[in-house]
């Protein structure tokens, strides 16, 4: 029998890893981790417990647009609203401009048309008062998602928008309160001719012949009750037409009245994607939503649709590329001639490219544009409709999820049908690698494929990460998982280390590093944009953390050992608390497993409570005394305290004895 202790000092370091067998884990990666939850691998060293999120602004962005009054003159418990983006639900609540109370609708209270924009709502209630015509609705928030994200940065200005897209309508803001922004420029368009009744209305004043109201697109009439919807794509010649509208004109609008055009039905469909551009020296983004024709915003001009070419309609994927803009619609790849986001003529060097099967993202990369398909990867190399050359990078792997695709560390991250692949260049050139990036979480990657039907990434550049989110409609935040990759080694997938979120309920994501200061937003399907990274809870709920390493065999697994003492070096950013409990033997149903040792510790700023040693600057060192002896032993970690700030924790120094060998 060996007499004396001996030490064993574990480095945290390695991430998450379930791609090996436990026993080759505790030998070969003793720093690693069997569970790490809400914890990532730090290129500072250690594992850190991760920041919370907290709300971009207090008020959710609002739901099915910028509804209003229907008429004047309305009272009872029947109310009919204009303007209307979405589909109330029966049970919604609202207020009414200038009126009184709050009112909610009655069971199968609702009659809506779509095309119309309109709706007739039944309320459980009567009119405190009769409403003026176009008085502003203001529904509850409603449980609905946020269909698109983006964080808009305008290096012009320095200025920063958040673009946000609820129920078909597009809202910017700033971390207070919410514009519409779904209001077109036509031009100063005026009614032409007085005494117009019935449902057409003729109209001057249209700044193009080609870009012209599309059906669905909303407007007033000065001095003309009701809010009107354009029906059907009117003839437009020298900024003059007809347009066919839904309802009745109110009354007869007088020569050169004002027509203002309210809200596009240009953004919709179940998720939308932003890119931003600059042909002319106008910051803008681009829209699209894999149903509609694409959407331009920016802060001159506000929104318009490119409706140049029919092949745009449906757009799902768009990137800029060589002063074109390009779009992936189904199979095809849709190019505009150069420096135009509206031009696709063939003959001013606009074209068109087939794929074998769904186009599903567009990346630039160093001098190339990648394509993946959901079963391909390609490369568009060139400057011009003239030498643009097509090659393969792949014919047998491509991208099933859109949104995963993103750059990390000078190569492009994506989720392809094994888990996630890297796509990083060669010494060869011209030549990729595809490794897979998550093989030391293969087992919990599949299982979140398998668990989730909808999945988001991004990249958090200050800390040379990737993060993986799976969203499920319907769950609450406490089931929702994802992962966050730290990247170690640039150009090498096999360089991240992983580490497990709970909690964060992810369905839209956008991030942006601009003039040195980096933003990280999502949404779930409460209406409300979070702003990650910020705080130490998840909106006022616990940041659950759990750091289990292996089981360690401590370089015999067949000679028993007593372990004493367990110390482990933190580096604290402020008051934490937790638990360490001991583990022997894979906690097998015969084993017994300590009854004293471990248990609960706090640190206050550097010194240490409950314990019989104090920490310096900058780190804090807690001892753990232990009972028992065992053959392997894997040390829990557990933090569950509201409002904990972020900690590393670093290192852990094992003492023991050895026994006998079994």
């Amino acid at each position: 029998m060996a007499t004396g202790w001996d030490s064993f000092p574990v480095e945290l370091n390695g991430g998450l890893v379930s791609n090996m067998s436990r026993i080759q884990q505790g030998i070969k990666a003793p720093g690693s981790a069997r569970k790490l939850v809400n914890f990532e691998p730090s290129v500072k060293g250690g594992y850190r417990r991760i920041n919370g999120y907290s709300k971009y602004s207090t008020s959710p962005v609002p739901t099915y647009g910028s509804s209003v009054v229907q008429g004047s003159g309305q009272t009872g418990t029947t109310l009919t609203v204009g303007n209307l983006h979405a589909e109330p639900s029966d049970g919604d609540t609202f207020t009414i401009d200038g009126v009184a109370g709050t009112y909610t609708i009655s069971s199968s209270g609702v009659s809506y048309n779509s095309t119309n924009k309109e709706a007739t709502l039944t309320l459980t209630t009567a009119l405190d008062s009769s409403p003026s015509d176009k008085a502003a609705i203001t529904f509850d928030n409603v449980t609905s998602n946020i269909e698109g994200l983006h964080y808009f940065y305008n290096s012009n200005t320095t200025i920063s928008t958040t673009l946000a897209v609820r129920d078909n309508a597009l809202w910017t803001g700033s971390g207070s309160t919410w514009t519409n922004e779904s209001s077109p420029t036509y031009g100063t368009v005026l009614v032409d001719g007085g005494s117009q009744t019935g449902t057409s209305l003729v109209v001057d004043g249209l700044d193009s012949d080609t870009y012209v109201p599309v059906p669905g697109t909303t407007f007033s009439i000065d001095g003309v009750e009701k809010v009107y919807t354009v029906l059907s794509v009117p003839t437009i010649t020298s900024g003059g037409g007809t347009l066919t509208v839904y309802p009745t004109l109110a009354s007869s609008p007088s020569d050169n009245a004002a027509v203002t055009f309210l809200s596009l039905p240009a953004v919709g469909g179940s998720k939308l994607r932003f890119y931003d551009f600059n042909f002319s020296g106008t910051e803008s983004t681009v829209i699209v939503d894999g149903a509609n024709y694409p959407a331009i915003w920016d802060e001159d001009n506000g929104l318009k649709l490119i409706t140049t070419s029919t092949d745009l309609l449906g757009a799902s994927t768009a990137a800029v590329f060589k002063s074109h803009m390009f779009f992936g619609v189904g199979d095809v790849v849709v190019f505009s001639a150069p420096s135009s986001e509206t031009d696709y003529s063939p003959a001013n060097g606009a074209g068109t490219l087939r794929f074998p099967s769904r186009i599903t993202g567009l990346i630039v990369f160093r001098e190339k544009l990648i394509i993946f398909t959901d079963s391909s990867i390609h490369q568009l190399t060139g400057s011009s409709q003239a030498d643009f050359s097509l090659s393969d990078i792949s014919s047998g792997l491509g991208c099933v999820a859109t949104d995963t695709i993103s750059e990390v560390g000078g190569d492009i991250i994506f989720l392809g049908p094994d888990g996630l692949r890297f796509l990083g260049a060669t010494a060869r050139i011209g030549d990729f690698n595809l490794a897979l990036a998550s093989r030391s979480i293969q087992d919990n990657m599949t299982t979140l494929t398998s668990n989730f039907s909808d999945l988001s990434g991004t990249v958090l550049r200050s800390k040379s990460q990737y993060r993986i989110f799976g969203y499920n409609a319907g769950t609450n935040e406490e089931s929702s998982r994802g992962f966050i990759g730290t990247q170690f080694s640039d150009q090498e997938a096999s360089g991240f280390n992983w580490g497990e979120t709970k909690g964060i309920k992810v369905y839209r994501i956008t991030s942006k590093y601009a003039d040195g200061d980096e933003t990280l937003l999502f949404s779930g399907e409460d209406g409300f944009v979070y702003r990650m990274e910020s705080g130490n809870s998840f909106d006022g709920s616990v940041i659950e953390a759990l750091l289990y390493t292996p089981f360690m065999p401590i370089n015999d697994p067949r000679l028993r050992k007593t372990l004493y003492k367990a110390t482990t070096y933190y580096d604290p950013e402020g008051d934490i608390t937790g638990t360490l409990t001991f583990k022997y033997d894979f906690q097998g149903p015969d084993v017994i497993q300590p009854l004293s040792g471990g248990g609960s510790f706090a640190i206050l700023g550097s010194a240490i409570f409950g314990t019989s040693a104090y920490g310096g600057d900058p780190e804090t060192v807690i001892e753990t005394q232990a009972t028992g002896s065992f053959f392997t032993v894997s040390l829990q970690y557990e933090f569950t305290t509201l409002n904990d700030p972020p900690f590393v924790v670093d290192t852990v120094l094992l003492e023991y004895s050895n026994n006998d060998r079994k």
